[in-house]
């Protein structure tokens, strides 16, 4: 019988990786979505954090960049799944849909702020840069996608203009909140959020 396939305590050992996997993930979303962002994120401190012996953590990543990648994927799958279910299903009228996809969004990063400082927040972890840019992409697709869909109207350079308005001020918004740069309560955030994000897809 070959290790891959060996059984330890009844979980298989493919089965350990992943959970393995899955707290080093975690813990580097504690780590990398924190106060101190980037700074505190290392190999040693991920495996600290995890309770885990570094070499749990070669055996799922090459260094602390490809771990970064994988954190940062995680808490931006986290917040499309939630966002696309919240579309599922909700009533299909426009300020219901729109409404739902902000109230989900601030449900997420109060729930859990890790999330909103590691997507959001701009000036940290400068070593995601390029995956930060990926995923803005991917949430303006989303919206025009959802624009397209409700409104039978045709993309082009200008419903991109407002996916590319609506996201990054959405975004700019959430972190602002966040950072407790805007005070106010949780429904006057969703109500203001929806009612802007309404006025900017009426120019489409």
């Amino acid at each position: 019988m070959t290790t891959s396939a060996r059984i330890y305590a009844g979980v298989e050992g493919d089965q350990r990786k992943a959970e393995r996997r899955a707290q080093l993930i975690e813990a580097g979303l504690d780590l990398l979505g924190g106060p101190d962002g980037e700074t505190a994120f290392s190999v040693r401190g991920v495996c600290k954090k995890a309770g885990l012996a570094s070499r749990y953590f070669y055996e799922s990543f090459a260094d602390r960049e490809a771990l970064a990648v994988a954190v940062y994927e995680h808490a931006v799958g986290r917040i499309a799944e939630s966002a696309l279910r919240a579309v599922a299903e909700a009533p299909q009228e426009e300020r219901a849909l729109v409404r739902a996809v902000v109230a989900i969004l601030v449900q997420e990063i109060s729930d859990d702020p890790r999330l909103g400082r590691l997507v959001f927040f701009a000036s940290l972890n400068n070593m995601l840069a390029q995956q930060r840019l990926e995923s803005v992409r991917m949430f303006v697709g989303l919206t025009i996608a959802q624009a397209v869909d409700f409104y039978d109207t045709p993309s082009g350079p200008e419903l991109d203009l407002v996916g590319h308005f609506v996201v990054g001020g959405l975004a700019q918004i959430l972190t602002a909140w966040l950072d407790g740069a805007v005070e106010v309560d949780t429904e006057t955030l969703i109500e203001r959020c929806t009612d802007l994000m309404i006025a900017a897809g009426s120019v489409r």
